[in-house]
């Protein structure tokens, strides 16, 4: 059965069994945690990143947390925190954190479905390419300003751009 047929024969949307068969069709790594929970590994060009999607019944949200570890020398913490917040500023689809205790950078979107509204498959697709998208233009800038003494401004010059069109 293909993608679009799986879609279709769901009597209920339940936006993680949406997740669930995006996840099967990319071939990724997933592991359905609970029945409103589902964790992923995702390969992307820098590192392997660590999705959880987790829906809210309560306030009728879905929450994606995306992490990846980064460990950075205590003298760096300063310097990560401005290309952090600098990163934010050019993003509107999520926000970056780094939590320190887990020594884990972290993508954070939420996404209200309140009212009953129903999260369509591409939708969902799109959430989750816009956190990896999102970890792989900046992790560059967020290892550069940590390991090579270079200044934020400086780090998020290498941040990748976006591209447009084709080569």
């Amino acid at each position: 059965m293909s993608l679009a047929e799986d879609l279709l024969s769901i009597d209920e949307t339940h936006p993680i069994d949406l997740v669930e068969l995006l996840a099967a069709d990319h071939q990724w790594q997933f592991d359905r945690v609970t029945e409103n929970q589902i964790a992923m590994m995702v390969e992307g060009l820098w590192r392997s990143y660590a999705l959880t999607l987790a829906w809210s019944p309560g306030d009728e949200t879905l929450r994606l947390v995306c992490t990846f570890e980064l460990d950075p020398p205590t003298d760096r913490m300063a310097q990560l925190h401005d290309v952090l917040n600098r990163a934010n500023d050019q993003v509107w689809t999520g926000a970056f954190a780094y939590w320190a205790e887990q020594r884990l950078m972290v993508w954070r979107y939420g996404l209200s479905l309140a009212g009953g509204q129903i999260a369509g498959a591409g939708q969902l697709d799109h959430m989750i390419a816009s956190a990896i998208t999102g970890c792989e233009r900046y992790y560059p800038a967020f290892q550069m300003v940590c390991w090579t003494g270079a200044s934020p401004e400086d780090a998020m010059k290498v941040a990748i751009a976006e591209a447009y069109g084709r080569a």
